[in-house]
């Protein structure tokens, strides 16, 4: 009960504090003590969804329309403008999350998952080795579809019994995975439509591989120790070539429409339904899909509402930093006023902008997706506690990457002109 008097209170500061500065602080436009209102709702709001993991889409609405309200009464902020320049993005988030919870359940039906216990090695090496799979898949799919798959995977091998610390790593190597193809993260993405060549992210596994080494290892450690791999193959289902056909179909659709139309999601959801009419899907997960979704869609529009106009110059240090801002302030727009600055060292920011959001579960769409299918991990302190290791790997992982090449920064021309 006293619980719930505190996030109640917390929703009520958060939805009041635009109305209480604007009335005792008039004409400030909303900055406090030097500190702009929307930077002191966000802030508020992740501390709700820190404190409050039970809550977490109520807090994130309630700081999303705090904002709006901000914005729209008392800075006459086009709101309908702005969500109109941010659909792409939007749609795109709601189609991948929502698609690929669809595919997970088809993946998890197929009878695979049953068959890969016995086809792991003992101890800590099994783990492991699915760790690195999910590394391997994220370099040709986008990282939500490698969690999911990864998620999906460990709930079946662990008997259910994962690790946060083992999910933590999951998504680790999701991300890490992506940060040096241009098909493998939304933020790369991004880098590549707006004129960054191919090879200048590359190198990102410079740093991306040491650590998935490092945090791949202690996580496998934890993981084994809590539950470590049968080695039995479970014969409960036949292989279901249907099923597989629809998570073929769906991951082929995402790479095909991210190449051809930049929007994966059209892709995913064209083979989804065209799979539909062959083999059954799951469509009551899509409730707790939409649910993920918005809460990632509201964090995300919120963000893209801050008054964040400059960056500071671009260094190795602001990489380093935007890495870590990532955790908790979402990197698609980090990455766009990155990319707005100019000058930067690909690569480097690749890896930081995209692996620094597994720091904390709601800091990528990855870790996002696969608390819906393991919720043992919502919660920020059982995450950095228990995924220490991701920390320690993203900071040694810039270190290897920043001694052995440098800072190499390379000036685009914006393909938006």
């Amino acid at each position: 009960m006293r619980r719930n008097i505190f996030y109640g209170v917390l929703v009520f500061i958060i939805l009041l504090l635009p109305f209480g500065i604007n009335l005792f602080f008039p004409g400030n436009e909303g900055n406090v003590g030097g500190i702009q209102l929307e930077f002191i709702l966000f802030a508020f709001t992740l501390l709700g969804i820190a404190l409050f993991h039970e809550f977490t889409l109520y807090t994130a609405l309630a700081g999303l329309v705090s904002v709006i309200l901000h914005k729209v009464i008392f800075q006459d902020f086009p709101i309908m403008e702005h969500l109109y320049s941010e659909r792409i993005i939007l749609i795109n988030l709601l189609g991948l999350l929502t698609g690929f919870a669809l595919m997970s359940g088809h993946f998890e039906e197929s009878g695979v998952p049953d068959l890969i216990p016995g086809r792991l090695p003992g101890g800590w090496k099994g783990p492991f080795l699915l760790l690195l799979t999910v590394f391997l898949i994220s370099i040709f799919l986008d990282n939500i579809a490698a969690a999911l798959i990864g998620g999906t995977l460990a709930y079946i091998i662990f008997q259910r019994k994962v690790h946060v610390g083992y999910i933590v790593a999951i998504v680790a190597a999701s991300n890490a995975g992506g940060a040096g193809s241009v098909v493998g993260d939304t933020t790369t993405t991004m880098m590549w439509i707006e004129g960054v060549p191919v090879v200048q992210v590359l190198h990102a596994y410079i740093a991306a591989v040491p650590a998935l080494l490092i945090f791949g290892y202690f996580a496998a450690r934890q993981q084994s120790t809590l539950q470590p791999v049968s080695g039995e193959i479970r014969t409960g289902q036949p292989v279901n070539y249907r099923k597989i056909a629809v998570v073929g179909m769906t991951l082929a659709g995402a790479i095909l429409a991210n190449v051809y139309l930049r929007l994966p999601a059209a892709g995913i959801w064209a083979a989804l339904l065209l799979g539909a009419l062959f083999t059954r899907t799951k469509w009551n997960v899509l409730p707790g899909a939409l649910r993920n979704s918005l809460f990632l869609l509201s964090l995300v529009f919120m963000a893209s509402m801050m008054p964040v106009e400059k960056l500071p110059d671009a260094s190795p240090e602001t990489a380093l930093f935007l890495g870590v801002v990532s955790s908790v302030f979402d990197n698609i727009p980090l990455t766009k006023l990155a990319l707005e600055q100019n000058h930067y060292d690909w690569g480097l920011l690749a890896y930081t902008v995209g692996f620094g959001g597994s720091m904390i579960w709601f800091g990528s769409s990855a870790g996002v997706a696969i608390t819906g299918i393991l919720p043992q991990a919502r919660s920020v302190g059982s995450w950095i506690k228990s995924g220490w290791h991701v920390v320690v790997a993203y900071l040694i992982g810039y270190l290897i990457l920043l001694v052995t090449l440098g800072w190499n920064p390379l000036e685009i021309h914006l393909s938006s002109g």
